[in-house]
């Protein structure tokens, strides 16, 4: 059983009147929608050449857009295995406002308008990247790698750091090795950031057989690996700097920061395996939130600092 055209138990659910507006937008998944259009403008920002600010505008449309289409089709993918986590049984299709095969065709409908968007209003290379990171989200990550192996999220990831790498070549037509230093921020990020929601709900994952890491290796291994990620990720946020697309005020908050999130990824290696033990990788996991959107925030307001190099022709 791994489709979202299984039918859905709707007794305990509130009863189908209808999707609403509201419906449709929760399938877009609006929360992680934010995080990937801030980090797309950020690289359309930093990247060299100059965009009409309409074209810029209608770039991190086409983003959001893909990123809520792959959103909806990895709901109806899920929607057997949504409806009996407590973290996702109150999405729109476990709760029966929106039916599984609506919300295919709507995530369908609009991943192809956001790709053939972007190559018309932008150029054929960003919209070959958000072709890519549509693709690898539902047939790679949701489809292959999310209920096979417990790297689901480290393979994974890349569909969530592909969008600085779009916005950059929105502006400049290419991929550089900046560009690429951007992708690898967020793909380091996310193994630490999953594995400590993973620590705290592992029996969620265990209960519906999504292999987990914390499910298949154990707590323990997990805490190692956050652990060893996060060393890894604090010198990859520093790239940036080595590769003169970002300066001081970066480095030293990237810093700062990225040994804010060390410190607490070695207090999650230290801790045990009972609810005490969750705690850390609670505060972690909300700690990771932040860190991430600091991070690009430091890159664009140092940016913004110096008007002449902007991205965006005003």
């Amino acid at each position: 059983m791994n489709s979202g055209d299984l039918a859905i138990d709707q007794s305990n659910r509130q009863p189908v009147g209808g999707a609403r507006l509201a419906d449709y937008l929760a399938l877009l998944k609006p929360r992680v929608m934010s995080l990937v259009v801030f980090t797309a403008l950020v690289g359309l920002m930093l990247a060299p050449g100059s965009l009409h600010p309409f074209v810029a505008v209608m770039a991190l449309v086409c983003i959001a857009v893909g990123a809520g289409a792959s959103g909806a089709i990895n709901m109806w993918y899920d929607a057997d295995i949504d409806g009996q986590m407590l973290r996702t049984c109150d999405r729109p299709i476990p709760r029966g406002h929106v039916k599984p095969r609506s919300a295919l065709i709507f995530g369908t409908v609009l991943s192809f308008v956001s790709v053939l968007a972007m190559a018309a209003l932008v150029n054929l290379l960003s919209a070959t990247l958000l072709a890519v990171t549509i693709a690898f989200y539902v047939f790679i990550y949701t489809m292959w790698l999310k209920r096979r192996t417990p790297q689901n999220i480290v393979i994974g990831g890349a569909a969530g750091a592909f969008p600085p790498m779009i916005g950059w070549a929105a502006a400049s037509g290419d991929i550089s090795l900046a560009s690429i230093a951007l992708f690898a921020i967020i793909f380091v990020w996310t193994p630490p950031h999953f594995w400590a929601l993973a620590l705290y709900r592992a029996d969620d994952y265990r209960n519906v057989g999504v292999p987990m890491l914390p499910v298949v290796a154990g707590k323990a291994a997990t805490r190692r690996q956050i652990l060893l990620y996060s060393i890894v990720l604090l010198p990859v946020t520093l790239s940036p700097v080595a590769l003169g697309v970002c300066g001081l005020i970066y480095g030293v908050g990237a810093g700062v920061f990225g040994l804010i999130f060390l410190a607490l990824a070695f207090q999650i290696w230290h801790a045990g395996d009972d609810d005490e033990g969750d705690k850390p990788a609670r505060r972690l996991f909300g700690y990771s939130i932040f860190y991430l959107f600091a991070l690009f925030a430091l890159m664009l307001g140092e940016r913004l600092a110096g008007l002449q190099t902007l991205g965006v022709a005003f």
